[in-house]
């Protein structure tokens, strides 16, 4: 009997050892999903976004150096100032320049003059070419006027005819006034009617007289002195066509091109030589620094001021081999700087290098980032973070990449549904920093999703209450 008493007790003991131990379990477990983090999946915009770091520089920067020895005269413009293309910055003493500089002055007059007259000798080539041409007209001219002054080539018979006939009207004319005037020529002086008769005879005969002159002209030959004067002609036209043909052969070949080469050379010598007693900027921009004050001696290759142009800011940056082809040309860029706290700058890819880098077994690419709204703030130098977005996705489902795990080969999340832990298997889309797009997946807006998930829970323990992988 003691034996079944004792065999009671045992079972009593270890049953309730066993419920002791299970509701200790369950009070863990409890409390072990109490203490896990979850956030709800969520939908809304994700950009995918390649992070780098780079330097602000300006759209074009240079050093100005002087170009010679001398003593600096003047300087025109100060630390910050704009100035446009070709503004002299600064000029030297005449008197302390070199002699090669000081005699340039000279050489440029002697070459300017040489390449003058080389190129007058091509107007001038062009006025024989044209005398030419008027010589050959003239002469012309001349040959056709003499052969038509002479006897039986002054005129048609055409014309000869209505000559004839002109003269027959204006003799007949004649006639008719002079009856007219026969009349009342014994008439007082002041009559008007014999005036009248006396004016219309005097117009008759004048009629008559010019046309009997010019049926004279087309039927005579030329007199002595006007033949003499027409050969003249022709002999003055052709003496002038001989001199302008000498004349057009002498210029028709110019001067040769390497010549007149060769002397824009000489001028731009010299010119490039005076130009050595100037500092000039080489583009549009704002002087940010001045080395020199006026009196100070310099030498060639002494440093004179810098120069940038502050109208266009760019950012450069490297990104490796597996970020860059995610990169396009346009792309949106958000830019922070450590100098500038609290505040977004926007940009865009401007420029991508076609060939990579090797540097300690990593291949990057140059990646240029111009700034659209720099303000004074932002200046060449300063650090920037660079953020380039390569993908945007509006309206996807989303978790954070704290939630995801890999477990055997498969993107899992783990799901807090009622009281209870299930693992859902993912594929995942574009990620940025902090969260991932959900493309295949049991997951729905508001599920509650565990971040950074024990170890545990990838090898497949758990807590009680954890359910069965999907």
């Amino acid at each position: 009997m003691r034996r079944w008493i004792w065999i009671g007790v045992a079972a009593a003991i270890l049953a309730a050892a066993f419920f002791g131990l299970r509701f200790r379990s369950t009070v863990s477990a409890e409390r072990a999903l109490e203490d896990l983090q979850t956030v709800p999946v969520t939908r809304g915009a994700l950009s995918a976004t390649v992070g780098a770091t780079g330097t602000v520089r300006a759209n074009q920067s240079a050093q100005l150096v002087f170009q010679t020895t001398g003593i600096v005269e003047d300087v025109f413009v100060a630390l910050g100032d704009s100035v446009a293309r070709d503004a002299i910055l600064a000029t030297l003493e005449s008197t302390s320049l070199p002699s090669q500089v000081l005699l340039a002055q000279a050489d440029l007059v002697t070459a300017e003059k040489a390449l003058e007259d080389l190129q007058d000798y091509e107007k001038e080539k062009a006025a024989a070419q044209l005398e030419l041409a008027q010589a050959q007209d003239a002469l012309e001219d001349a040959i056709y006027k003499r052969n038509v002054r002479q006897q039986g080539r002054r005129a048609s018979e055409d014309t000869i005819n209505a000559a004839r006939a002109n003269l027959v009207l204006a003799e007949k004319k004649v006639e008719d006034a002079d009856a007219a005037f026969r009349r009342v020529k014994g008439r007082p002086e002041d009559d008007p009617q014999r005036a009248a008769a006396l004016l219309a005879l005097a117009n008759a005969r004048k009629e008559r007289d010019s046309a009997l002159r010019n049926l004279n002209w087309y039927l005579g030959y030329p007199s002595e002195t006007e033949q003499a004067l027409l050969d003249a002609e022709v002999a003055l036209a052709e003496a002038r066509l001989e001199d302008a043909k000498r004349e057009w052969e002498r210029m028709k070949d110019g001067p040769d091109a390497d010549e007149i080469a060769a002397a824009q050379a000489r001028v731009d010598a010299a010119r490039a030589t005076l130009e050595m007693a100037h500092v000039r900027a080489p583009f549009s921009g704002a002087i940010t620094a001045v080395h020199v004050m006026p009196g100070d001696r310099v030498s060639a290759g002494s440093a004179a001021f810098g120069l940038a142009d502050l109208s266009r800011l760019l950012v450069d940056v490297e990104l490796s081999e597996v970020d860059v082809n995610r990169v396009r040309i346009g792309q949106p860029v958000e830019l922070t700087f450590d100098a500038v706290p609290n505040k977004v700058y926007q940009g865009e890819v401007a420029e991508i290098g076609l060939v990579g880098m090797a540097a300690q077994g990593v291949v990057n690419f140059p990646v240029t980032v111009q700034i659209l709204d720099a303000d004074e703030l932002v200046r060449p130098g300063m650090t920037a973070a660079v953020n380039i977005v390569a993908e945007e996705v509006k309206e996807a489902l989303q978790v954070p990449n704290r939630a995801v795990r890999l477990r055997d080969g498969q993107r899992v999340v783990y799901v807090l549904r009622q009281g209870e832990l299930k693992p859902v298997n993912v594929v995942l889309g574009v990620s940025s920093e902090t969260y991932s797009q959900v493309l295949e997946g049991d997951l729905e807006v508001g599920d509650l999703v565990v971040l950074n998930p024990p170890m545990e829970f990838e090898q497949g323990g758990g807590p009680p209450f954890f359910g069965g992988g999907q």
